[in-house]
């Protein structure tokens, strides 16, 4: 997964020349200015104005098959960003996008900004896989829900804040493993009027009281049971986060699989895959990234609408591709180049078999023959600017050692205009004249009064160091009663992550034990069907053992909350 994600920007923004023919406009682009291949802007990148097959070039079997594919890599134009359908959203990644402002794999979306993995939303900041969804404000895995804020893992609610775990809820604050309730607060029930005076008394709109409601959320969560994994409608499913899925294994942040491994943010699913990352509706794919729809695609980046290709890149609606790059609507061509079916059908076992014979031998000495996924030293982005640094993250010193490229800060030309600690701590506060200023970051202010220079957290998270608040965002925080942020958005998308649990497994015992949990602090509210001995279910978690959360198996969490 760490080879295939390297090969995945999608958050790192660059602003280049385009580089297609009579164009020299600035655009911004996920490649940098020194990258060895032509990019240009997405409408000639799309046109009919040039032809990837031109590029093509015969099979040579003096040279590695690696070695020929970064060759033809170097010179194919790539689009600047990786996005369809985008309605002034420069700024974004997505198909079918409008008016959004660094957001990266959304889809379908309208008027949202700084976030990540949404599907089918409106008007929704600073949230991280979010469906169906619209209003919604630093919210974590959750769907088809509306006027939400600081919410994770909740579904079909409204009007709340600070949810977890919850379903079919409105008008809650601070609240767990609640399913159909109206008027809570921290998990205790109040009358309407009264929840509405509670509500007015914690005013979320103020900065300091919501960093208090943060840290008593927190404190809720922990005294409550936490279900092992989520899976719903699954049958012999091992992962989590995955629905309506069955017969598939280590699988995370998917849906509709079935008879499938190692599959990892799949929302359209698929059947009998293997090692895929960011997926769409596949059936008999294998080690590949960013894949659309598709049959038989193997070791293959950025491909949709596509069957029987292999080692490709950002190849669309085609069939029957070895080692090309850039290609739409074509069969049979092998590094651009274009066969009869009869001779495609007769070359390609004899590249496959030298490629075993003449295997690709990267700078550390790693070999690398066929059935292997594309060398991570072939890839276009430097190690911190894609998602691997997100979920497998190294130093600078770690990346370099293990072959990776790595990209330093930029230096920036800017002078800071508002400090973090000068923001407003109301929203009623907050004058229009805050829009387009330079506003420090807090983790960099954090830095530099401790005498220091960047914290290896700003470091991790591609600190910016400072931000600024557009004219939608400043509206959607008046609209939702919210204060200003005091971190710069790559820090916020990390915060973020660090809310989700990692993409590994452990194997641990549930910890229910009889009348309350094996550590004392939760207390059963009926007996179990174990009785008053401790439950001897045991399943693979996302919670470590080593976590304050307490973890109980499907029965005894369904016992408890259902």
């Amino acid at each position: 997964m760490q080879r295939r994600i390297v090969w995945r920007n999608i958050r790192s923004l660059n602003k280049i020349k385009c580089s297609a023919p009579g164009h020299q406009e600035d655009i911004i682009s996920l490649y940098t200015s020194n990258n060895n291949a032509p990019v240009y802007c997405q409408d000639y990148w799309w046109s009919d104005n040039w032809n990837p097959i031109d590029y093509g070039r015969s099979y040579d079997f003096s040279l590695s098959f690696f070695a020929q594919f970064a060759s033809l890599a170097s010179v194919v134009p790539r689009p600047n960003i990786t996005n369809k359908n985008a309605v002034n959203s420069e700024y974004a990644v997505g198909i079918n996008i409008k008016n959004c402002y660094l957001v990266s794999s959304a889809l379908d979306c309208e008027n949202c900004s700084f976030s990540q993995s949404i599907y089918k939303s409106k008007d929704c900041l600073d949230s991280y896989n979010l469906q169906e969804s619209e209003l919604c404000y630093e919210c974590i895995n959750c769907t088809k829900s509306s006027r939400l804020s600081f919410c994770y893992n909740s579904h079909n609610c409204l009007d709340s804040s600070f949810l977890s775990n919850c379903r079919n809820c409105r008008n809650c604050f601070g609240c767990v493993n609640l399913r159909n309730k109206q008027y809570y607060i921290f998990n205790e029930q109040y009358t309407k009027d009264r929840y509405k005076k509670e509500i007015l008394k914690i005013n979320s709109g103020n900065y300091s009281g919501l960093q208090d409601a943060k840290l008593n959320f927190k404190k809720v969560v922990l005294n409550n049971i936490h279900k092992y994994a989520n899976l719903l409608k699954c049958q012999n499913v091992i992962g989590d986060y995955v629905e309506n899925s069955k017969n598939s294994q280590f699988c995370f942040d998917s849906h509709n699989l079935e008879n499938s491994k190692f599959i990892n943010w799949s929302h359209r699913g698929g059947s009998s895959n293997y090692d895929l990352t960011v997926s769409g509706s596949h059936e008999l794919s294998y080690d590949g990234s960013a894949v659309g729809s598709g049959y038989n695609v193997l070791f293959s980046i950025l491909a949709d609408d596509d069957s029987e290709i292999q080692n490709s890149y950002f190849c669309l609606s085609s069939s029957h591709l070895f080692g090309c790059i850039g290609l739409r609507n074509k069969q049979y061509c092998i590094l651009n180049k274009q066969y009869t079916k009869e001779e495609y059908e007769e070359l390609v076992p004899k590249i496959i078999k030298h490629m075993n014979d003449m295997p690709y031998i990267d700078s550390k000495g790693r070999v690398y023959k066929y059935g292997e996924f594309f060398p991570p030293e072939l890839s276009p982005f430097a190690y911190n600017e894609t998602i691997a640094q997100e979920y497998f993250p190294l130093t600078k010193e770690e990346a370099i050692s293990q072959g990776y490229r790595w990209k330093d800060p930029e230096e920036r030309s800017y002078e800071i205009e508002v400090m973090s600690n000068e923001l407003p701590d109301h929203m009623k506060d907050v004058t229009d004249d805050i829009v387009g200023k330079v506003i420090e970051c807090k983790n960099s202010s954090d830095a530099r009064q401790k005498g220091r220079g960047r914290s290896p957290d700003q470091d991790a998270s591609r600190c910016t160091e400072a931000f600024k608040i557009i004219e939608p965002e400043l509206q959607f925080y008046r609209r939702m009663n919210l204060p200003l942020p005091r971190l710069c958005p790559n820090c916020r998308h990390y915060q973020r992550l660090k809310q989700r649990n990692p993409l590994k497994l452990w194997h641990r015992k549930c910890q229910c034990g009889g009348t309350k949990s094996s550590n004392g602090i939760y207390i059963n509210t009926i007996q179990h069907q174990h009785g008053d001995t401790p439950c001897p279910n045991e399943f693979e978690t996302s919670y470590s053992p080593e976590r304050p959360e307490i973890v109980y198996c499907e029965q005894c969490y369904n016992q408890e909350v259902v």
